[in-house]
């Protein structure tokens, strides 16, 4: 079963409470996203510890049944 994207955003929020979160669907099939993630939280990350910061937050549903998610993490600017 396919998942939402206002799910993916509440996991995230959830986890990462102050992230700003862009969710869109690239194929129409509720299995392929695009996330946008920024957030004060990932200050001094490296984009890998980032990226595994989001998806600890989608709680084992990549590569179930959220497919695929192309994933873009950062800081606010300043």
């Amino acid at each position: 079963m396919p998942m939402d994207a206002n799910d993916i955003e509440a996991l995230i929020k959830s986890a990462i409470p102050d992230a700003r979160v862009v969710i869109r669907d690239l194929a129409g099939d509720g299995d392929h996203y695009a996330a946008e993630v920024v957030s004060e939280s990932f200050r001094g990350m490296s984009r890998v510890q980032q990226h595994q910061m989001v998806y600890r937050a989608l709680e084992g549903r990549m590569g179930g049944v959220l497919h695929a998610l192309a994933l873009q993490t950062g800081v606010p600017d300043a």
